[in-house]
């Protein structure tokens, strides 16, 4: 790490990898030899369509997505799906199920932290269909309000008739939650309480873990979906993985009375046109492909997958040692903690702020939690190395001897 940089600790825009803001600088004067820089040219051009195309490759050949669904990319972020999801996946219920009214139009939400909760609020907020909270992780909470646990497979209850969508947020960055890859761990989301060989309407934000480790069940997912601002590319472009059945004409939908779709959102505008109904976030897809083709020389989500776990066990076993100090206090019941966003509070008068303080002298930053809950927020996205989540973890471990020292 060059002197004029620190070890960002953010949870989004994140870090990004040093080689790839390198070559950044290098092709916004010059992309590819065309003598444009890459905010300046086309995205009609044929040096970025095929630019787009690798893109769509690389994340198609690491994920392994299979050629039932498609790869999309738009703007709007992650909250612009909040939307686009519920217009698309009713208009689609609408076609395969005209005769019903909306009150019998289920869209099923899995609420385990702050992003599915917003998501579950637009859904109702568009007033269309009939919005089903399968499961509300509040209840299960040590104080019946806190987002600090993923309920047990016991606690789901899903409609009973084809619900339009079933949503589930896989990582809440806020709250640092997320669900255990492990399909047999009690943390891990119920795939086993669904029918087997049936088209699932499943919709997973996967914003803050996208490419971080294999997606589980991923060709039984309707639409998956991705900010890019955490571990694949800087804030403005948004990732889809869309199922082929679930593209459908909003506009024959429409007259059967679903809501209308515009069509900056539709996804079969998004699909017919190859992303590029309209200009595209260029630069934003530009740095996702460096970091895909990276990711690949690296050894792809199955690498980052290992080192991410050990980066988490590492400030984990940080955190652990400091609640026996009772220096820290955790925010998430053992099993439920995310890799990606560790969230803990530091105990004592000041002592949050000397934390933050000292890691900043450290030429660490970012490490506030968000203001909804406050306390400490370690994001350990695919840019921070291990290196760097060892300098945390060693700042950590002194800490808690300061601490402990000073009571």
């Amino acid at each position: 790490m060059s002197d004029s940089r620190v070890i960002n600790f953010g949870a989004g825009p994140s870090a990004l990898p040093e080689s790839v803001l390198k070559k950044t600088a290098e092709a916004l004067f010059n992309f590819n030899g065309t003598g444009m820089g890459i905010a300046e040219i086309s995205h009609r051009s044929k040096e970025f369509g095929a630019y787009i195309a690798n893109c769509e490759a690389l994340i198609r050949e690491q994920l392994q997505v299979p050629p039932t669904h498609e790869i999309l990319f738009t703007q709007g972020g992650g909250t612009g799906q909040f939307s686009a999801i519920v217009l698309n996946m009713l208009a689609r219920h609408h076609l395969l199920y005209p005769e019903l009214d909306d009150e019998h139009r289920s869209m099923d939400y899995v609420i385990t932290g702050s992003w599915s909760k917003a998501a579950a609020e637009e859904a109702k907020r568009l007033g269309a269909g009939n919005l089903h909270i399968a499961v509300d992780a509040r209840v299960y909470s040590k104080d019946g309000k806190s987002f600090d646990n993923i309920p047990p497979h016991g606690a789901y209850k899903f409609s009973s008739h084809d619900p339009a969508l079933i949503y589930y947020c896989e990582n809440e960055t806020v709250n640092g939650v997320q669900f255990a890859k492990d399909e047999t761990s009690p943390t891990s989301f119920p795939f086993h309480l669904f029918p087997k060989g049936k088209l699932l309407p499943l919709v997973a934000d996967y914003s803050s873990s996208f490419m971080s480790r294999p997606i589980p069940r991923l060709a039984d997912h309707a639409v998956i979906y991705a900010g890019a601002q955490k571990n694949i590319g800087p804030a403005g472009l948004t990732i889809l993985i869309v199922r082929q059945d679930c593209i459908v004409d909003v506009d024959a939908a429409a007259k059967l009375g679903a809501i209308p779709v515009p069509l900056m959102v539709s996804y079969k505008t998004l699909a017919a046109k190859k992303s590029l109904h309209n200009t595209p976030p260029v630069l934003a897809i530009y740095m996702a492909g460096l970091v895909l083709e990276r990711n690949k020389e690296l050894g792809g989500v199955e690498y980052y997958a290992a080192v991410n776990q050990r980066k988490a066990n590492k400030v984990y076993g940080a955190l652990r040692e400091g609640e026996i100090s009772r220096v820290f206090r955790g925010l998430v019941n053992e099993g439920s903690g995310s890799i990606m966003n560790i969230v803990f509070e530091v105990l004592g008068d000041g002592a949050e702020a000397r934390f933050l303080s000292g890691a900043e002298q450290l030429g660490m930053k970012g490490l506030k939690g968000h203001r909804s809950v406050g306390g400490i927020r370690v994001s350990l996205y695919n840019a921070i190395s291990e290196e760097q989540t060892d300098k945390l973890v060693s700042y950590m471990q002194e800490f808690i001897s300061q601490e402990t020292n000073r009571s």
